[in-house]
C-alpha cells in the first residue's frame, strides 16, 4: 500500500468510446457521459473481508454424483432401487436374453448397511445347444449419461463378486452400443476363491477415447454370479483424492476464500428420512449406504462425502463451511425437547473434523488418511429454515451445545438480519437472493442501511436464475455493492455452482462427461476473484443526463497485489446496464504523482452482441472477459480509450508504481 499515500494528486483519466454497438445500432449521438471521483488516499481505503467472496457446493442437477466426483459407476452398489426385493436396477441393463440369464437383486450383500446385491444366473454356457454368444451375456452401465474414457489413461475397476462356481468374467469398456473395444481384462478364479465375497481389483488402460462409453461385465460360462459395489475411477483425479479435475480447475480460478456445503436443500430433505447424514457417508466407499436425496430427487452413493468435501476444501486452500440438519426438513421437524441426539451429531462431526486422532470421531478421521484436523471454524444450523415451528428452539440447542465445546466457531443462523436485528445469538446470518436481472441489479444497496454492529450477512446464494449475459450483469452490480458494504458483509457466495447440462444451464459452470464451460455469471465471479482482502475505496458516479443514467451504472475501486509478481493495481469495476454507450471521464485522487504506468495497465471486458446471448458446450465461449492492455492517447501518455459498452462489465487494472 506505499503508492497510495498522497491525498492531493490529481489523474484525470478519461475513458473513450471508440466502438459501435452493433446489435443496438447506437451511433455516437446516443453516447452518455458520466464521471467516476475515486478517492484512493489511505484515508479513504477500507479493508474488504478476507473471506468476501467463496463457493457453494450443493448435490445438485448431479454436481457431485457423476460431475465433481469422478466416479463412473452410477448405481454402484444397486442400492437405488430401494432395500426391498426384487429392485429396480436402473441404470443398469441386461446383455443376453431371457433364454441365457435371468438377473435379479437379493439382500445377500456382505456389507450390513447396503444389502442388496445383484445376482445373474446364466442359462447359457460356453458350449453345447444352449451355447452363450461370443461376446457373452451379463449386465453393463453407462454411468451418468455416459463415461468418458480416454486412450492412454487408467482406470482402477473394483467389483465384489461371489458364485457357486468357478469364474471367468470380462470386464470391459466400450462404446455405447458395446462394439468398440476400448479396454478389457478377465477375472478368472476357481469355485473355492469365490465361494464367499471377495474384493477384484482390475486396472484397465484405455486403448482408444469415447466419452459416452459403458461398463461391461459378462461371462460365457454357465451358473450363478454375484455382484456388488462395483466402481470404475480414473487414475488421473485431482491430487489423487477422486475429483474430476477440470472441474476444480475452474474452481481453483475463483480463488475462493471458503466453500460451504454440503447444501441447501440436500441438508434437510424433503422428508428427514432422506436428509444428509454425514455419519453415513464416511469410512470405506464399500460400506456407504448411500441415500435418495428426495428434494432434487436423485440418488447419490454419497461417495462424495462429509469427508471428501473437508478434502476438497483443504485442496483449494479455502475454509470449509458445513451446513447441518437441525432436526427440520421441508416436510417434518423434530421438537425442541427431542432434539438432543440431533445436536450431539453435530458435536460428533466436529470432533471428526477437528479432534484429536486419538478421540472417537478423529480417530474414524485420521484412519482415513487424515490424522490432521481439518480447520473447520464455520457452521451453519440448518437451510432456510427461520419462521419454522421449532427452528428457534433448535437452534438455541445447538448454538449453546457447539457454543460450550468450541467457543471459537463461528455459527450462522437461517434468520435475516438485514433490516432488523436477530432475537437470538449469532455470528453470522443467512441471507438467499434469487431474483430476476434487474430486481438484482437494483440490490446493490440492499446493505446500505444495515445496522453496522451485531451479526455480519453471509449471502451464501445468490444468482439470477438464467444463464445469460444480462443475468450476469444483474448479479456484477449486487456484488458491487457487497463489496461497499464488506464492513457488514463477510462472505458471499453463488448458487447453484454445478450442473450436468442434461439437468439445466442454470448454474456457475455446466458440464457433460467429457466437456465443460463457464456461464457468463461464471465469468463474472472471475472479475472478483481479487477482491477478498483488498482495500476498497470511495468512488462516486456523476452525470449530467438523466437520473435514470446513474442507475444504470455502477462502479467500485479497489488496490489489490498480485500475489505472483507483487505488482500493486488500482481496479476500476464499472457495470453498464443499460442501452447506451457511456463516455466516463475517471478522476483519481490521492495517489503519488506518475504513479500509475498506463504501459502495463490492462482493461478486460465481459459482454456480447445480445444481452440474453448464453454460453452452451457448443458455443462455450460465445460471452467471456476479454482482456488487453490498455490503449494510450495523447502524448503526454495519460489519457486511455477503453469501452464501456452497453450491457457490459468493465474492469481495468492500473499498475500502481511507487516513486
Amino acid at each position: 500500500m506505499g503508492s497510495f499515500k498522497s491525498p492531493h494528486v490529481v489523474l484525470l483519466l478519461y475513458v473513450l468510446v471508440c466502438f459501435v454497438y452493433q446489435s443496438f445500432a447506437i451511433g455516437v449521438d446516443t453516447n452518455q457521459t458520466a464521471k467516476l471521483l475515486v478517492d484512493a488516499s489511505e484515508a479513504s481505503g477500507r479493508p474488504i473481508s478476507e473471506t468476501l467472496f467463496g463457493i457453494f457446493f450443493e448435490e445438485f442437477n448431479n454436481a457431485g454424483a457423476g460431475g465433481l466426483w469422478a466416479e463412473l459407476v452410477n448405481n454402484r452398489g444397486f442400492e437405488a432401487g430401494g432395500p426391498n426385493v426384487p429392485s429396480n436396477i436402473d441404470p443398469w441393463s441386461i446383455i443376453g436374453n431371457e433364454s441365457s440369464l435371468i438377473v435379479l437383486t437379493d439382500r445377500s450383500s456382505c456389507f450390513d448397511r447396503n444389502k442388496v446385491a445383484l445376482r445373474m444366473e446364466v442359462l447359457c454356457d460356453s458350449q453345447g445347444a444352449n451355447s452363450c454368444p461370443d461376446d457373452g451375456v451379463g449386465i453393463y452401465n453407462p454411468g451418468f449419461w455416459g463415461m468418458n474414457i480416454e486412450k492412454g489413461k487408467t482406470y482402477s475397476v473394483v467389483l465384489y463378486v461371489r458364485s457357486s462356481g468357478s469364474i471367468n468374467v470380462s470386464v470391459s469398456l466400450t462404446g455405447s452400443d458395446g462394439l468398440q473395444k476400448l479396454a478389457a481384462a478377465n477375472i478368472i478364479a476357481s469355485g473355492s476363491e469365490v465361494s464367499n465375497w471377495t474384493k477384484f481389483e482390475v486396472m484397465l488402460e484405455a486403448q482408444g477415447t469415447n466419452p459416452n462409453s459403458r461398463l461391461q461385465l459378462t461371462t460365457t460360462r454357465k451358473g450363478f454370479i454375484w455382484f456388488d459395489q462395483v466402481s470404475v475411477m480414473p487414475l488421473d483425479t485431482y491430487k489423487g483424492h477422486g475429483f474430476r479435475k477440470d472441474l476444480v480447475q475452474m474452481l481453483e480460478d475463483l480463488k475462493p476464500q471458503f466453500m460451504r456445503f454440503p447444501g441447501g436443500c440436500f441438508v434437510e430433505g424433503g422428508w428427514l428420512r432422506n436428509a444428509f447424514r454425514w455419519k453415513e457417508t464416511i469410512g470405506p466407499w464399500e460400506e456407504r449406504p448411500g441415500h435418495f436425496g428426495d428434494v432434487w430427487m436423485y440418488w447419490t452413493d454419497d461417495g462424495l462425502g462429509y469427508f471428501e468435501l473437508l478434502q476438497l476444501a483443504e485442496d483449494l486452500g479455502t475454509l470449509p463451511i458445513w451446513v447441518f440438519n437441525n432436526g427440520i426438513s421441508h416436510n417434518d421437524e423434530v421438537d425442541t425437547s427431542s432434539v438432543l441426539p440431533f445436536v450431539q451429531e453435530a458435536l460428533d462431526g466436529l470432533e471428526f473434523a477437528r479432534g484429536n486422532p486419538n478421540s472417537t470421531w478423529g480417530s474414524l478421521r485420521a484412519a482415513m488418511g487424515h490424522p490432521e484436523p481439518f480447520d473447520l471454524r464455520y457452521v451453519g444450523i440448518g437451510n432456510e429454515d427461520c419462521g419454522r415451528k421449532n427452528y428457534l428452539g433448535n437452534y438455541l440447542k445447538f448454538y449453546s451445545a457447539i457454543k460450550r465445546a468450541y467457543p471459537d466457531i463461528k455459527i450462522i443462523s437461517n434468520c435475516d438480519g438485514s433490516s432488523q436485528k436477530l432475537d437470538h445469538p449469532a455470528d453470522l446470518y443467512d441471507f438467499h437472493v434469487y431474483r430476476d436481472a434487474e430486481t438484482m441489479f437494483s440490490m446493490a444497496h440492499q446493505f446500505d442501511h444495515t445496522s453496522r454492529s451485531g451479526p455480519k450477512a453471509f449471502v451464501s446464494e445468490y444468482a439470477v436464475t438464467t444463464g445469460s449475459l444480462l443475468a450476469a450483469l444483474g448479479e456484477a452490480g449486487f456484488l458491487i455493492g457487497l463489496e461497499k458494504n464488506s464492513d457488514v458483509v463477510e462472505m458471499a457466495s453463488y448458487a447453484p455452482l454445478f450442473s450436468n447440462d442434461k439437468r439445466a444451464n442454470f448454474a456457475a459452470i455446466v458440464f457433460n462427461s467429457s466437456h465443460l464451460y463457464g456461464t457468463p455469471s461464471y465469468w463474472m465471479q472471475c472479475l472478483f476473484n481479487e477482491s477478498s482482502g483488498a482495500t476498497i475505496f470511495n468512488a462516486t458516479l456523476q452525470t449530467n443526463s438523466s437520473t435514470d443514467q446513474v442507475e444504470q451504472l455502477l462502479a467500485s475501486a479497489i488496490s489489490w497485489k498480485n500475489s505472483e509478481n507483487e505488482n500493486s493495481y488500482l481496479r476500476i469495476k464499472i457495470v453498464n446496464f443499460g442501452t447506451d454507450i457511456v463516455n466516463l471521464k475517471i478522476v483519481v485522487d490521492g495517489l503519488e504523482l506518475n504513479s500509475i504506468n498506463l504501459s502495463e495497465s490492462t482493461k478486460t471486458v465481459l459482454t456480447s452482441n445480445n444481452p440474453m446471448d448464453e454460453n452452451s458446450l457448443n458455443e462455450p465461449k460465445k460471452v467471456i472477459p476479454n482482456r488487453s492492455l490498455l490503449e494510450k492517447a495523447g502524448e503526454d501518455g495519460e489519457d486511455v480509450e477503453v469501452a464501456i459498452l452497453p450491457y457490459s462489465f468493465t474492469s481495468i487494472d492500473f499498475l500502481i508504481e511507487s516513486s
